[in-house]
């Protein structure tokens, strides 16, 4: 399995030499914000929107003090956009009261914050401390990871466990990262790519129908 998922890692860096954040963030309580707006919404719409409510509340104070009704204006096409600027608002208030203005740096005080689950949790270690085994399990990476054979089920915590034992930590973070790109760019939910997917050699989902199509000629 480990020699499977090293080459799996070697073919993602080939095709995605630079493993970045879609979302776009100059901070590091930006970055939070951004991530919690994904949920259930694409990086592209968090994108489109983050400029302008980045612009009207600049600094964590003024997001921190600002109205949740004032927030939701600029948020309102991310879908859930109520809890959403709840959340941003509290959490907010919650880095200057807590820890000192700053995203802290454990998965035990992320967890802690508003709107912030093991997803947005590994991503921020990840991003923005380099903390080795975080591994962001988004449907993305479910999916694919399940197609190659690296895990198993929908769970997302569980998915999380079986990859940190097959990924090498210090490679997990961009992993998670290309697997995105990879799975906006070739593997995608409903319609894959599958005849020119640098992955085709490593894919037990390919294999198996494959080997099944065979079988019946």
């Amino acid at each position: 399995m480990k020699t499977r998922t090293a080459a799996i890692i070697t073919a993602l860096k080939d095709r995605y030499p630079d493993a970045v954040c879609a979302l776009h963030a100059a901070k590091d309580y930006e970055l939070m914000i951004a991530v919690r707006l994904s949920a259930q919404c694409t990086d592209a719409r968090v994108n489109q929107i983050t400029p302008a409510l980045f612009n009207a509340y600049p600094t964590l104070e003024s997001i921190a003090n600002a109205s949740i009704t004032d927030i939701e204006q600029y948020i309102r096409s991310c879908g859930f956009f109520r809890q959403k600027a709840k959340d941003i608002v509290l959490a907010c208030q919650m880095l200057l009261s807590d820890y000192g203005g700053r995203v802290p740096d454990t998965m035990e005080a992320l967890l802690k914050l508003p709107g912030v689950g093991r997803k947005t949790a590994n991503l921020l270690l990840g991003d923005l401390y380099s903390v080795p085994g975080s591994v962001v399990c988004d449907t993305h990476c479910i999916r694919i990871c399940s197609r190659l054979g690296l895990s198993q089920g929908k769970d997302p915590e569980k998915v999380e466990r079986q990859l940190r034992a097959v990924l090498p930590p210090e490679e997990s973070s961009d992993f998670c990262h290309r697997i995105v790109l990879f799975g906006r760019d070739v593997c995608t939910a409903r319609s894959p790519k599958c005849t020119a997917c640098p992955l085709q050699a490593y894919c037990t989902d390919y294999l198996s129908k494959s080997s099944a199509s065979a079988g019946s000629l």
